[in-house]
């Protein structure tokens, strides 16, 4: 049964510490490799070309944004909480707004 710490029985004298029995192994250390080493020189020597370098800055435009021109959605009806749903006839409000008050 145990009272608190491992060390102390119950009565509060300490206890004597149990010694491992046989032999004591070492922490396995893996052998070096080639996949473990570090390469000291980890800069390429030879210049690397990069297409995408070469644009001179033509795809840095920002892009055009997307905004709905449509006719087929009529409205933004909230089915739960901020669900929201698009609505496209008007049936189907119809519908939503019976859903959300029974």
């Amino acid at each position: 049964m145990l009272y608190g710490s491992m060390k102390h029985d119950f009565t509060g004298r300490k206890r004597k510490s149990s010694k491992a029995k046989g032999p004591v192994l070492k922490k396995y250390t893996p052998p070096p490799s080639a996949r473990n080493r570090v390469t000291p020189n980890f800069r390429r020597d030879a210049d690397v070309h990069y297409a995408s370098a070469d644009s001179d800055g033509i795809n840095t435009a920002m892009p055009e944004k997307k905004e709905y021109t449509g006719t087929l959605v009529k409205g933004i009806a909230t089915m739960h909480k901020s669900n929201l749903v698009p609505i496209i006839d008007q049936e189907q409000a119809t519908d939503i707004a019976n859903m959300r008050r029974g």
